[in-house]
């Protein structure tokens, strides 16, 4: 009986997680409309994801994601009016259960670490867009930090 109860609450934590997935609301900020719309079109098609919201700044992701409480937020650094960084430290005070995936050409090592340490959960290089996005969102959902290959001598 014990293997069934904790089978049965097995089943139930992962319907509770699929559920939890399929209602995944997310935010896009990004300063380069072309790029932007892109990223919109490629969540649009991705199943269980909502897009809630799109800025093109960092006052106004800012502003978004205290309204909105989305669950992820894809977040460019080199943004105008705030950058990436300091946007992604004020949000964590504003909504603090969004998962914060930076999706940026940064690529030193010392702003991979500064983007990581405003407590984000992943950090993919645009030039691997691709084949990362997908795979770091799977991973902040499971709870895991992503980081795109050859950034800071990490590895996915």
């Amino acid at each position: 009986m014990a293997q069934t109860l904790s089978q049965f609450s097995n089943r139930k934590g992962l319907v509770a997680e699929q559920a939890a997935i399929s209602q995944l609301r997310t935010l896009v900020v990004e300063d380069h409309k072309s790029f932007l719309e892109y990223i919109s079109s490629f969540l649009r098609e991705r199943p269980n994801t909502q897009l809630v919201g799109e800025a093109q700044d960092g006052v106004l992701a800012v502003e978004q994601a205290a309204a909105l409480q989305p669950d992820l937020i894809l977040l460019d650094i080199g943004l105008p009016r705030l950058n990436g960084i300091e946007a992604a430290r004020r949000i964590r005070k504003l909504a603090s259960d969004a998962k914060i995936i930076f999706l940026t050409q940064e690529s030193s090592p010392e702003i991979v670490h500064e983007a990581l340490n405003t407590g984000a959960d992943a950090f993919v290089s645009k030039s691997r867009c691709f084949k990362d996005l997908p795979a770091a969102i799977e991973a902040v959902l499971r709870g895991e930090r992503f980081v795109s290959d050859g950034l800071d001598g990490q590895h996915a």
